[in-house]
């Protein structure tokens, strides 16, 4: 006669914790959104201003230089921290930063976008430093704890993203002979190698969960293929190889994530905001790519497309990730409501104005500067006010988290 085998028992890591503390410092999406919206309502426009004169701006860092360093280090990096605290909990069932940990993370952050502005440049550089190495450990603890090897290459990039932060900051200071510019655009370049991957994942997922009998035909190689061009496009582009070798590639990797999109069925997604909000930020990454492979050749101007790609593909997938993974980890339902709609609305048109029109029509650059500053801002102050009383207290069900 055989008997039941004993159940092992769980990892103390994956031991459901009781409900203690304050909510906000229970997952790390929780502040790091709040403080990532928050920024970004006060720092485009405080650029713009800076930028057409109305701002005096007397700091070490250029009012150019900071103004990429904290959207693609400060806001979008910091988004991504909250994003990946709270998705390696979700793939591993064990336990990420919480409590007074992801408090000093968040304080950690925090200090760095003050000092940018109050502190000597030496401290803002050393505390800007500390956390993406710190953020990448912690979560690689967790992955090997857990066996997921899978999702190991994530915090590969996130030292990438240390390692371009580090020769910033060198090349400002003069120790280094680099280009600052050169790494904030290795830096957009690892963030579209994050949004490739991550994006490959749920988008496709999210879409057929909510459209019965929809097949999305992909594949492996397919996948492997698109990342490997991407990233030899991206990677010629930051080490300015001849301009003839970076269009070929940029418009080759525009193409595949073209397809890739048509493969997702965007226009089953009409009738779901916070679907389609993906979809379309999406569609911007091909859109960029091909702009870049343009203004090697001089057809459209460098900036317009590093924009297209920064507003319109990391802009619009993160007002629509903030949105959705905020509300399924506050318990609520996927199902956006008209501010958050309206926000998804403010952040592509300002990505339109922003990068497109003054392709148009450059005589329009600064009114359109100016308008794109301001819908940028109004969509995160709308995304302050539904989801600032949510993520201040503990889920509809009561779960943690």
């Amino acid at each position: 006669m055989s008997s039941a085998p004993t159940p092992h028992p769980p990892l103390p890591s994956q031991v459901p914790t009781p409900l203690s503390g304050w909510p906000v410092l229970r997952l790390g999406f929780r502040p790091f959104y709040l403080l990532t919206a928050a920024f970004a309502c006060l720092a485009v426009p405080v650029w713009v201003a800076a930028f057409l004169g109305y701002l005096p701006w007397n700091r070490p860092l250029s009012a150019l230089l900071w103004h990429g360093h904290e959207m693609l280090f400060g806001f979008a990096a910091g988004v991504v921290i909250g994003f990946l605290l709270t998705a390696v909990r979700a793939w591993t069932g064990a336990m990420t930063a919480r409590g007074p940990l992801l408090g000093a993370l968040a304080l950690l952050w925090l200090a760095a976008r003050v000092a940018a502005l109050w502190a000597p440049y030496v401290v803002f550089a050393v505390l800007d430093l500390l956390l993406l190495p710190v953020v990448a450990l912690l979560l690689l603890r967790v992955l090997v704890q857990a066996g997921n090897r899978r999702n190991m290459p994530l915090v590969g990039l996130l030292l990438l993203m240390a390692i371009a932060n580090l020769l910033f900051h060198l090349g400002v200071l003069q120790l280094l002979a680099v280009d600052p510019m050169q790494m904030l655009h290795a830096q957009l370049a690892l963030i579209l190698l994050v949004v490739t991957v991550i994006t490959g994942r749920v988008v496709p997922m999210f879409t057929k969960n909510v459209t019965p009998g929809l097949v999305i035909q992909s594949s492996g190689r397919f996948e492997w293929s698109l990342l490997a061009i991407t990233a030899v496009a991206l990677i010629l582009w930051v080490g300015a190889a001849p301009a003839a070798v970076v269009a070929l590639a940029s418009a080759a990797a525009a193409l595949m994530h073209a397809l890739r999109l048509y493969r997702w069925s965007p226009w089953v997604t009409l009738k779901r905001p916070i679907l389609w909000v993906l979809h379309l930020s999406y569609a911007w990454l091909p859109l960029g790519l091909a702009m870049l492979a343009l203004a090697q050749w001089g057809w459209v101007g460098e900036s317009l497309a590093i924009h297209a790609l920064a507003v319109g593909v990391v802009g619009g997938l993160i007002i629509g990730m903030v949105t959705r993974t905020a509300r399924g980890h506050t318990g609520r339902t996927l199902v956006a409501s008209a501010p958050e709609v309206g926000a998804y609305v403010l952040v592509l048109s300002a990505a339109v104005l922003r990068a497109v029109v003054p392709a148009v029509q450059p005589e329009w650059y600064v009114r359109m500067l100016e308008i794109s500053a301001t819908l940028w801002a109004l969509a995160f102050v709308l995304y302050l006010v539904v989801y600032t009383p949510w993520l201040l207290r503990t889920r509809l069900d009561g779960k943690d988290g």
